[in-house]
């Protein structure tokens, strides 16, 4: 145990929520590729299994290595990483490459990732180092509130036009950070009212004006499929067409799992919804472990959060704190979102689902992210080790 302990330091619980949803990736997402083994790499699961365990390795090794790494020295890379995520970011919008008519892939020397990943953990990052640097003026509008406000409309602003989910779940992500670093309340509902008003406006500029910006327009059409299904699907109940097709088989998926699903690799709708190893994967999930198998899931997740607020509550510096709850919060409420989707509670976003959906870039910047909660929480450790071994000498001298 204590060899265990030295290799993997830091908060076990993370670690075993960790395991759990490693192991559940590796399941789901062999069962859910039988379709793309067959069209791309002539049926062989196996390859498609070793290859997305590979991915899922390089995001453990990331972890690991991130954790290892001493969690104040993250004040200096992560500020660093957002100052480079605002070029690429912007560069990705004008010169990168098409995914699912989608400009969120940039190639560098021969690697292809997606961006806004990177922006998301550095932007938590900044605005982590920011708050515990104005703490003594929080207060204050223009000393510590507009240099915090900036720097998120600045990155929300760049992936806005190409991945809205992101850009929303980023924007809600960082009120929640502002709130917990003490924000005036005032401030952070007028920053909310100037996010709504800028998304507003720039809805109504890109349908009144320009013929085609981004992915504007389908995740406009997707959001109104949601909100105002089509009368015949009102009508008639359980419709299939080409614009609810993902998400009607994604309900099938999950109403057909029951309570203990009809066991692993036994899914049907696995070969009908385009994405079940990405952006559906969670109802594969459901089908085929029921409705157990997918609050065991949320249970891993809401743990995280839990395990990262406990955290955030037991180390003395603001750093550390805000640094674990951000992070956290991101891929919890990610997660929440493609479950979301998955069982019809939300329009089609996109989101994978963290440490679990198949995808490379995801895989490693989920990794990292939890990989720095877990080097916060190793000086947590330290501080109840340092208080453990002073309580024998406290007790004698009493």
């Amino acid at each position: 145990m204590k060899t265990f302990n030295k290799i993997f330091q830091g908060d076990r619980v993370i670690w075993i929520v960790v395991a759990f949803l490693s192991l559940m990736s590796l399941l789901a997402v062999y069962s859910a590729t039988g379709t793309l083994a067959q069209t791309r790499h002539d049926g062989n699961n196996t390859f498609v299994l070793l290859s997305h365990a590979a991915t899922l390795a390089v995001g453990l090794v990331a972890m690991y290595v991130a954790h290892r790494v001493k969690y104040t020295y993250y004040s200096v890379l992560l500020r660093l990483a957002f100052f480079v995520s605002v070029p690429l970011l912007a560069y990705t919008t004008f010169k990168g490459v098409d995914l699912n008519n989608a400009q969120r892939v940039v190639e560098i020397f021969g690697v292809s990732f997606q961006s806004s990943d990177l922006a998301k953990v550095a932007l938590i990052g900044y605005l982590a180092r920011m708050l515990t640097i104005k703490q003594d003026e929080i207060k204050d509008f223009k000393n510590a509130f507009v240099p915090l406000m900036l720097p998120v409309l600045l990155i929300v602003g760049l992936i806005l036009p190409e991945n809205l989910s992101t850009a929303a779940i980023l924007f809600v992500c960082s009120i929640a950070l502002l709130f917990v670093g003490r924000i005036n309340l005032k401030y952070l509902a007028m920053f909310m009212l100037i996010g709504i008003f800028a998304l507003t406006l720039y809805i109504v500029i890109v349908m009144n004006v320009a013929e085609d910006t981004g992915r504007t327009h389908t995740w406009i059409n997707r959001i109104e499929r949601f909100i105002s299904p089509s009368e015949e699907e009102l009508e008639e109940g359980i419709v299939i067409t080409d614009e609810n097709y993902q998400t009607m088989h994604a309900k099938i998926a999950v109403a057909s799992g029951g309570i203990f699903g009809k066991a692993p690799g036994r899914s049907t709708q696995r070969n009908l919804l385009p994405h079940p190893y990405s952006d559906f994967i969670f109802a594969i999930i459901v089908e085929e472990y029921g409705l157990a198998g997918g609050v065991f899931v949320i249970m891993m997740y809401l743990i995280l959060l839990y395990r990262a607020i406990a955290i955030m509550v037991a180390i003395p510096q603001s750093f550390g704190g805000f640094l674990s709850f951000g992070l956290a919060f991101l891929l919890v409420m990610q997660a929440m979102i493609n479950m979301g989707v998955a069982v019809g509670l939300l329009p089609v976003t996109g989101q994978p689902l963290p440490l679990v959906s198949k995808g490379g870039t995801s895989m490693l910047f989920t990794g990292i992210s939890i990989g720095i909660i877990l080097s916060v929480s190793k000086e947590v450790n330290k501080i109840k080790e340092k208080r453990d071994e002073l309580k024998p000498a406290t007790e004698s001298d009493s």
